[in-house]
């Protein structure tokens, strides 16, 4: 379908580069909005283009993807990105920078060695990569279909139709449980700890009981060995501040004999020099600072000698004193090593004092009803109900998706030629309520009318499932703009409405035909109104809905002549690395109009691509998809 008009967010991925991937050396692909069909013969290269945008998007890097003969393979992509796309922030956490609104990745692959991955020109691990990609992409094949098998993909989908206000119920949901649990946790080790905290209580008492019997005082402990050193040399300290005393004032104490009788004291000698500078007082102004000095020095002396003196009065030598301080010093001493434990040694009074604030305000906290039992238990019983209220607001609202989602999805089944089939979401109420939800999500199918719905899985076959994800894409589209569904840790991000994601489909078609294909072929149309959709397809009736049409074509010259389509407007070509003697096989991908295109729709119809009535076919066709287009 060719130039059809139609309001799109725009093209999300811009371009495509590969080098030396498989059996492609070079190629270029240019994407447009809409929807986009990649054809081509079985073996031809489509597998590759996927397998580049796979590298692209943060899939493991294998050695065996490098052409043969080759370095490295080397894929480049250009993704137009808001900066303030979901997309375009992770980015720009990564380092990574835009190009008016272009973001730039790159994956090479070598031969031998790690795979190396930038994005924005700045290098990044390849599950940064994938973590901005899943955000610009979503790829549905084979794989993608296991995955809609899984309960987590079959309830995100049935949560995706619920838009911006489902997603803050489940993200509310999600916080409930955790503070439930959080609060059930507490509790549980509150209970279990009960024991531990009843014996460390009793060990806390018995040492603050110790503590209170003993009463130290602050600094008690250098206070009493200052004193206990002063009785143990009271005799030697009193001789001592005798013989000072009498040097400094001729004290008439016995003891000051041991001096010398004839000893001049100090005081008489200071006095003597202050009567000979007197005699000459005023005469020299040197000599009379000098004499109101030597003044000062006979004040001070008699100072030392009366402070000598009171001392000597209170020095007394009493052993009984002396054996209750050393009893003392000892008791503090043991109290300080038997408190705490071994692993809080405790080195002074003042840090006993210390310790046993912290031990009464520890011995509170344990004891108290701030942290208890009963605390917790109301705590936890709050939580619980909050978490069943938000629970059962959840439940209703998947009740009202579940009839929303069977009732579109089996619809847009009928229309692609599955009709009789009907999509049941089954919610069955679980025993208690987990991470996600009180209930588990299923996805079922009803073949036809009267049959038990069956899971995806047992009940679908490879065809079915993907026409079902088809559908669901549909349905979703609106939904499901860039932006992640709710998951089990937070609840997930309301969907971004203004940022669109782009669509890959690789051979959703597989396995149908006919008016099935058409259907199939109208709803990627119908998708790629509001997404950037690519699809890989080997069936003319879904490419000729395309508004972009690409044809990867492989030859062996002189095997085959010229390239097929090499009239079409080419967009690249490249030569593989295998080849039998001089023959050298060659890829190249073409962007293919007007009678080009209908000529790769004839090969798809029926092998050739001359067939008259093949031509015809595929006119017909292209004006099919064209009417029901512009009257879309």
């Amino acid at each position: 379908m060719e130039g059809g008009q139609r309001e799109r967010a725009g093209p999300l991925i811009e371009s495509l580069s590969i080098e030396d991937l498989g059996i492609i050396e070079s190629a270029e692909l240019r994407f447009g909005p809409g929807l986009t069909a990649l054809t081509g013969e079985t073996g031809a290269g489509k597998t590759m283009v996927l397998t580049s945008l796979g590298l692209l998007l943060g899939q493991r890097a294998e050695a065996s993807v490098v052409r043969a003969g080759a370095q490295r393979a080397l894929v480049e992509g250009a993704f137009l990105t808001d900066p303030d796309s979901p997309a375009g922030r992770r980015a720009a956490e990564a380092g990574a920078e835009l190009d008016d609104d272009l973001l730039i990745a790159t994956r090479s692959v070598p031969a031998e060695g790690r795979s190396r991955a930038h994005l924005g020109g700045r290098s990044v691990p390849s599950t940064v990569l994938a973590e901005v990609g899943s955000r610009l992409v979503a790829v549905h094949g084979q794989a993608d279909q296991l995955r809609l098998r899984s309960a987590a993909a079959q309830r995100a989908a049935l949560d995706s139709l619920g838009g911006p206000e489902h997603a803050a119920l489940c993200r509310r949901y999600a916080q409930a449980y955790r503070r439930r649990a959080s609060a059930a946790e507490e509790l549980a080790q509150w209970q279990a700890g009960s024991q531990a905290r009843a014996e460390e209580a009793a060990r806390l008492r018995a040492w603050l009981e110790a503590i209170e019997a003993v009463d130290p005082a602050p600094a008690e402990d250098t206070d009493l060995e200052a004193e206990a050193s002063r009785l143990e040399h009271a005799e030697d300290l009193r001789l001592a501040a005798t013989a000072a005393a009498a040097a400094l004032t001729a004290d008439a104490d016995p003891a000051a004999a041991s001096v010398g009788a004839d000893t001049v004291d100090v005081s008489s000698l200071i006095a003597a020099a202050a009567r000979a500078l007197a005699a000459v007082d005023g005469v020299d102004p040197a000599l009379t600072e000098l004499a109101g000095r030597v003044r000062q020095l006979g004040i001070l002396s008699a100072d030392i000698g009366a402070d000598l003196g009171a001392y000597l009065s209170g020095l007394d030598a009493d052993p009984a004193r002396l054996a209750w301080v050393n009893q003392r010093r000892a008791e503090l001493t043991r109290l300080c090593r038997e408190t705490g434990g071994a692993t809080e040694p405790i080195d002074g009074v003042d840090a006993l004092l210390d310790w046993g604030q912290r031990a009464a305000d520890r011995l509170a906290r344990i004891d108290g009803p701030a942290d208890g039992a009963e605390a917790l238990g109301q705590t936890l019983a709050e939580a619980q109900a909050e978490l069943d209220a938000t629970a059962s607001e959840l439940s209703a609202a998947r009740a009202r998706l579940a009839e929303r989602l069977q009732e579109a999805v089996t619809a847009e089944l009928a229309g692609l030629r599955m009709s009789g089939a009907r999509l049941v979401v089954g919610l069955e109420a679980l025993d208690e309520p987990g991470p996600t939800g009180a209930e588990a999500v299923s996805l079922l199918l009803s073949p036809h009318p009267g049959a038990t719905p069956m899971p995806l899985g047992k009940g679908a076959s490879g065809g079915e499932l993907s026409r079902i994800m088809l559908a669901l894409e549909v349905v979703l589209a609106d939904a499901t703009m860039a932006g992640p569904t709710p998951d089990a840790e937070d609840g997930g991000a309301a969907p971004d409405r203004q940022h669109a994601r782009t669509f890959v489909f690789d051979e959703i078609d597989a396995g149908v035909g006919g008016k099935a294909a058409r259907e199939i072929g109208r709803r990627l149309a119908r998708l790629a109104r509001s997404h950037q959709v690519i699809v890989v397809t080997h069936l003319a009736q879904v490419a000729a809905w395309a508004d972009t049409h690409l044809v990867v074509h492989k030859e062996t010259p002189g095997e085959g002549g010229a390239l097929e389509g090499a009239e079409g407007t080419d967009v690249a070509d490249g030569t593989a690395g295998a080849s039998t003697g001089t023959r050298i096989t060659r890829t190249r991908v073409t962007h293919v109009t007007g009678a080009e295109r209908e000529r790769e729709l004839a090969r798809m119809l029926s092998g050739h691509d001359d067939s008259e009535a093949a031509l015809r076919h595929a006119a017909e066709l292209l004006a099919e998809a064209g009417m029901a287009e512009s009257s879309a």
